[in-house]
């Protein structure tokens, strides 16, 4: 598995990858479709205050790394390493009660300034993009105040408290503003539609800038947006380590091809294979010029290589980099580091409120052989000491459910409550 270890040259944290020992295996810098990791990195060009700009790149595991330390706005330090390093092994619901106590830290005292923006209800997107765009690093660590014009009283605080991020969120992700589009692996999650230059009327990439200022704003005041992104995504904000198998939830296709691509070679090793055999397949241009690059045995590593890259991020690494950029003007990376991907969606997207075990009891049926046995009922007869139903173990319902256990009476049978 993968471990944050803290490097000390710099007091950065990096990826470190164990074994089953729990020894350090030492990277390969050849392409191995199990084993390469690459993460995402994100160097700035400058340190403007209002507009910073960047560049992502995928990079192996040991060359990219994330600070370890978190100031205040008035720049005290709250948080070093040592405090990310024993919250990151705590459980989900402890992490949050740290998370939430350090972001109120984070915030600029409401008397020392805070934003109030007015927005057209039938404008909302374009008057916020408006708003949002024009504010500096700081104005995210203020308040802020979204009022209707016109539209008085009650209607004021029901966009200001969380409703604005999710009415806008909304509005970004349709499919028919061009931006986003379904993912075909599993239509339930949206990624980034890289063709959005000619689908979306106006700078895609100043939208791709509002949306990540949005979301990481969201994060800061720990609301939802109205979205879920393929998983990949999720990875890159934290600077996880993306392999192959994460294509399997992005493309099937090209994870398949990848996968068997080997095997594939061998079996045409009398003809001359390009790029352009490979175009044929992929639908798309792994590299300038690929067409008229042959792939023999000794180059077929840089190949598929090329190819992850290309199909999780380079299709779309313009996109990728402004909402990165965007995200990282209203949120601090290293207090991110204490959550692992699952846990960031679900901190985005979910909230994973607690639930009343009466209630679930209630609204549960029991269904397929397993109905009215002993073994179906375990779980919740378990629980019923608590009465509710907490964050950790609702993430372990869903996890059995997408797994299949639930048809599964000897799976049930060892279901153990926390």
């Amino acid at each position: 598995g993968w471990m944050r270890t803290i490097r000390v040259s710099d007091m950065k944290f990096q990826w470190t990858r164990l074994d089953e020992h729990m020894g350090v295996l030492n990277e390969s810098r050849r392409f191995d479709a199990e084993h390469i990791a690459y993460v995402l990195k994100l160097d700035f060009l400058n340190d403007n205050n209002r507009m910073r700009r960047g560049r992502v790149s995928l990079v192996t595991v040991d060359e990219g790394a994330v600070d370890s330390n978190i100031k205040s706005a008035s720049g005290q330090e709250l948080v070093i390493y040592s405090d990310i390093a024993r919250v990151q092994v705590k459980s989900y619901e402890e992490k949050m009660e740290w998370f939430q106590n350090i972001c109120g830290e984070l915030y600029i005292n409401w008397n020392e300034g805070h934003m109030r923006m007015n927005v057209r209800r039938e404008h909302l997107l374009s008057d916020s993009m408006e708003a949002v765009m024009s504010l500096s690093r700081t104005d995210f660590r203020r308040k802020w105040r979204f009022d209707l014009i016109g539209e008085p009283g009650i209607d004021e605080l029901y966009v200001r408290n969380c409703d604005w991020f999710e009415l806008v969120t909304e509005q970004v992700f349709d499919p028919d503003l061009g931006l986003w589009q379904t993912n075909a692996a599993n239509q339930r999650r949206m990624e980034i539609n890289p063709a959005s230059e000619t689908s979306c009327h106006g700078d895609h990439l100043v939208y791709f800038r509002f949306l990540g200022r949005v979301m990481g704003k969201a994060v800061l005041d720990q609301q939802l947006i109205k979205c879920q992104m393929a998983k990949h995504i999720y990875k890159f904000i934290l600077g996880w380590p993306v392999m192959v198998n994460d294509l399997k939830d992005l493309d099937e296709d090209c994870y398949n091809y990848l996968n068997g691509f080997k095997d594939i070679l061998k079996g045409l090793n009398h003809m001359n294979l390009t790029a352009d055999i490979v175009h044929e397949v992929l639908n798309f241009i792994v590299v300038p010029g690929g067409a008229h690059i042959a792939v023999p045995e000794e180059n077929v590593s840089e190949y598929m290589e090329a190819c992850l890259k290309h199909r999780i991020l380079g299709q779309c690494e313009a996109q990728m980099n402004e909402l990165l950029l965007g995200f990282f003007d209203a949120f601090p990376a290293p207090l991110l580091t204490v959550f692992d991907f699952h846990e960031l969606e679900w901190l985005m997207c979910n909230g994973l409120p607690e639930i009343e075990m009466s209630n679930l009891q209630e609204h549960t049926e029991h269904t397929g052989e397993a109905d009215g046995s002993a073994a179906s009922g375990c779980f919740l007869d378990r629980n019923t000491e608590s009465p509710k139903l907490k964050p950790s173990v609702l993430r372990r319902i869903k996890a059995k459910c997408f797994e299949g256990v639930a048809a599964s009476t000897k799976s049930l049978q060892t279901w153990r409550k926390p």
